[in-house]
């Protein structure tokens, strides 16, 4: 099965500089308000879409739309809660 084209937006050089401008605007700080953790190795930080883009391209490029969050939290507490409300939005694209 093909991949979805903005599956590909992610290994631009577009995708990473913004992905280094919300690491600094957020301070390298974890946005979940339980955590706040603060990770100097890009490498355990995430740059994660608040409001799922499902392939729209102004939600992906948003700067509003975009927070700093650690590995953990997005990985573990993040997910859950995407997966969990999947019943309400529909089928992912």
């Amino acid at each position: 099965m093909p991949q979805p084209p903005w599956k590909a937006w992610y290994k631009l050089a577009r995708w990473r500089a913004l992905r280094l401008r919300i690491f600094l605007r957020d301070l390298y700080t974890c946005q979940r308000k339980s955590c706040g953790r603060v990770e100097g190795n890009t490498a355990l930080l995430v740059c994660d879409h608040i409001k799922p883009h499902r392939g729209n391209e102004l939600l992906f490029w948003n700067e509003a739309n975009l927070q700093t969050l650690c590995k953990t939290c997005h990985d573990r507490d993040k997910q859950r809660e995407e997966q969990a409300s999947l019943h309400m939005r529909g089928v992912w694209d």
